[in-house]
């Protein structure tokens, strides 16, 4: 099976497939710098009541954009930050990478609710929440942190996916020099404080 995933605007589309809950990864995250990275594109009602993100990881060869690859660029908090990646036409987050060397992509589960789809049908529920700490009003339960199991299967999926040759082609890299196949744009010290100020509020 495949699925559809677009921003809000429809300009950017991509095909993600196969789609099998047991191939991905979803989490809630709640770090900072999600939150931060929502506010700097004037999203952040795409944030749950709590703060937090709602992720779904894959392997990057099960993505492919099909329309507006002139619209795609990233963002990185800090000159090391995640690769965060939007459609420049509305400013819709897409998803995160760290490097092409760690083979995997969060997508941002709205991007599917964009086409009409229903991530919980197409990947299953959250299998847990990270960084509670910095949840507005306080950690859910069991959020504080990374817990050592979720941090365990992430690892192990990542692993699987760089075995099976899923790594590769990348949807944000380019394989030949490793570089970053669209835009980056690195936020000053004073912007990322700027944002900081208003997450830790």
């Amino acid at each position: 099976m495949r699925a559809w995933m677009s921003c809000r605007c429809g300009q950017v589309r991509g095909q993600v497939g196969p789609v099998e809950a047991r191939l991905a990864n979803r989490v809630t995250c709640y770090c900072d710098d999600c939150q931060a990275f929502a506010h700097y594109l004037g999203h952040a009602d795409l944030l749950d009541a709590r703060g937090g993100s709602d992720i779904i990881q894959i392997p990057p060869a099960t993505l492919a954009f099909t329309q507006g690859l002139d619209k795609i660029g990233a963002v990185r908090l800090s000159a090391k930050g995640l690769y965060r990646w939007r459609a420049c036409c509305c400013n819709t987050p897409i998803g995160n990478t760290v490097t092409p060397t760690i083979p995997f992509v969060g997508l941002l589960a709205s991007t599917f609710r964009c086409e009409g789809q229903d991530p919980d049908a197409l990947f299953g529920r959250p299998r847990g929440a990270i960084m509670g700490q910095f949840a507005i009003g306080g950690p859910p339960p069991g959020s504080k942190g990374i817990r050592p199991w979720l941090m365990a299967s992430t690892i192990a999926k990542v692993l699987s996916w760089r075995l099976a040759g899923r790594a590769w082609p990348h949807p944000f890299f380019d394989r030949t020099t490793g570089s970053p196949a669209y835009p980056v744009t690195i936020l000053s010290t004073e912007e990322r404080a700027g944002l900081r100020a208003i997450v830790d509020r």
